[in-house]
Order: structure tokens, then C-alpha cells, then sequence
């Protein structure tokens, strides 16, 4: 575990919409926005959508908008990509860890090879995938690190025993979740590190976990990047898609479910959202949903709220 920090209490808040916050973008977090593909699932036509807003605790506090998050289609199909920055004071850098996070995902999937089947990815998933991602981000901050080593402005402001701990562990600065999703011809992966969600509905509109909850995330805890052995603390599912694939992937930071009073509540929002895509089209959908989430982050959690989607258009 690698940091801890309060949080508001949540209440449920319908989707409304409201004035969008746009995601600001740099070189390390360039993003397809609304962007559409097609991959070889089954014939399937799979659309991406993505939006990312400041919390409203952070507005008022002058804080920024600590997660990131990335969709493209790279290496066997389409990849999702989602960090939330800790925030902490001993985090100083979490903004860069979360946009560093995302890049390393997307880089980490556009190596993944053309596999035969289902099972290969799996192995493949579960063997690798965690370790890549970790090290990968890992190997970045050192780097980054060793060219701008923390500043007096930086450390000041944080309790001794917080300098012991990030002298410790300097990843701890940019202690950063991730949640990333991979789109190939016969399985969709799905990995997890840290808080957050990730849901999937069907064609009748039912959500359900790709990845049960878990039990090591209590209270205001959360497994991050900045462990040292982080891989070991990622979760992966792998689904063979001997059927109909998921009508819809939801990826989000806890931001979002904590607006919610309970998580039948966050999870209808899933199946809403793929109804009004199925429904209403994905520019409808697009134009609102960063106004959404504000109204969302505003009236329940004040967190910053990252949402990205899959979807995939019936045939």
C-alpha cells in the first residue's frame, strides 16, 4: 500500500448536463477523443469515447486534475488506459505518475503480440503483463527523477516522517492506480491496480465486475505503482469471446462511484450510458459527458472523475 487520504462523503447524483471542464493534454497525455475503430472481435464495429474532469474540491482548493486517461487503437486492437494520481502532500508528483501510467500502458499494448487464441493471451496476460506495466512506469520515474531530483519548495511542507518515507521510496512521489483494458480478436484483458472500477454490460443491459472487489482496498487504502514489487498486487482477467462480446466496457477512477450512495446506483450508470449510445449515438453522448461528470464530482464526491468507454455497436 502506498498512501492513504480522506475522503467526502458520497451521495447519489443522477447524470445532468452542465458546463464541460475539457481534458488539458501534453505530449505525455495526447488521448484519440471520440475516436472510432474496427477490430476483427467477431465483425464487431467498437467505438471509444473518454472524458476527464477536476474534481470540485480541487477547484475550490486550486488543485489540478490528478488522473489521466488514454484510449487508442494500438497492437492487437483497441487499449484502455486509466490513472489516478494519489494526491497526497508526500505525492507531490502524482499528476506525472497517473499521465506516465497511461503512456506506459498504451506502449506496454502496442508491443503485445498477434497470439493464436484466447489462451495464449491469457498466459501471456497473467504472466507479464503486471510486470511490464510496473516496470515500466517504475524505470520511467527513476529516470525522471535522476534529472530533477525534489526540490526544497517540494519537501518543506511535509512532516518528518513523511521525508523518511519518501527517502524510503521516492516512487512515492508519483504514487499513481492504474486500470487498463486490452481489445483483441478473441479476449478482452482486463488489469487492475489499485481503487477504481471497471464494468461491463451485455446486450440486455446487465452489468457485472470483470474483477471482484478487493479486500485489501479498505477505508482510504489503495495498492499503487509505487510498491516495490507492485506486479504482485495487480489483478488480471482475461475473457474468451466464444460468444457475443460485452455490449459495453466501462473503466473509471473511484471519483466516480464515490458520488453514489450505493454501487447499484454507479452501476446504472453503465447500463444508462450504453443505452443512450445505443440509443441517442456516440456524439450525443460525447458532447455531454465531461458536463456529466462535473455535475457529478460537484454534488457527491468533489473528486476528480475519469471515465473511459468501449462500446460496441450492434450488427
Amino acid at each position: 500500500m502506498c498512501r492513504s487520504r480522506p475522503r467526502p462523503p458520497a451521495r447519489a447524483v443522477p447524470p445532468m448536463s452542465g458546463d464541460c471542464d475539457p481534458l488539458t493534454s501534453d505530449r505525455e497525455a495526447a488521448i484519440d477523443a471520440g475516436a472510432t475503430a474496427r477490430t476483427a472481435t467477431a465483425g464487431a464495429h467498437w467505438h471509444m469515447l473518454y472524458a476527464s474532469v477536476r474534481g470540485a474540491a480541487h477547484r475550490r482548493n486550486g488543485l489540478p486534475n490528478q488522473d489521466a486517461v488514454r484510449i487508442s487503437r494500438t497492437g492487437p486492437g483497441l487499449v484502455l488506459a486509466l490513472a489516478d494520481g494519489h494526491g497526497s502532500a508526500t505525492s507531490f508528483r502524482s499528476q506525472q505518475g497517473a499521465r506516465l501510467a497511461v503512456a506506459v500502458a498504451l506502449q506496454v499494448a502496442a508491443r503485445w503480440p498477434e497470439l493464436p487464441t484466447a489462451s495464449h493471451h491469457k498466459r501471456r496476460a497473467e504472466d507479464d503483463w503486471p510486470k511490464e506495466l510496473v516496470r515500466g512506469w517504475q524505470a520511467v520515474v527513476d529516470a525522471r527523477l535522476g534529472r530533477r531530483p525534489f526540490t526544497a519548495a517540494e519537501l518543506h511542507p511535509l512532516e518528518p516522517s513523511a521525508r523518511q518515507r519518501l527517502e524510503r521510496n521516492p516512487r512515492l512521489a508519483w504514487g499513481s492506480t492504474l486500470l487498463s483494458v486490452i481489445l483483441t480478436p478473441s479476449s478482452i484483458l482486463y488489469l487492475q491496480l489499485g481503487d477504481g472500477d471497471l464494468l461491463v454490460v451485455d446486450d440486455n443491459g446487465q452489468v457485472n465486475r470483470p474483477l471482484p472487489a478487493d479486500p485489501r482496498l479498505l477505508g482510504n487504502e489503495t495498492t499503487s505503482l509505487c510498491a516495490p514489487e507492485a506486479w504482485r498486487e495487480a489483478r488480471v482477467y482475461c475473457q474468451t469471446l466464444v460468444a457475443a462480446p460485452p455490449a459495453l466496457i466501462l473503466a473509471a477512477t473511484d471519483g466516480y462511484a464515490n458520488a453514489f450512495r450505493d454501487d447499484a446506483g454507479f452501476r446504472q450508470v453503465a447500463s444508462d450510458l450504453w443505452v443512450m449510445l445505443r440509443d441517442e449515438g456516440q456524439a450525443t453522448v460525447q458532447a455531454q459527458l465531461a458536463g456529466w461528470l462535473n455535475e457529478t464530482s460537484a454534488q457527491g464526491s468533489g473528486d476528480d472523475i475519469s471515465v473511459g468507454i468501449l462500446w460496441r455497436e450492434a450488427t
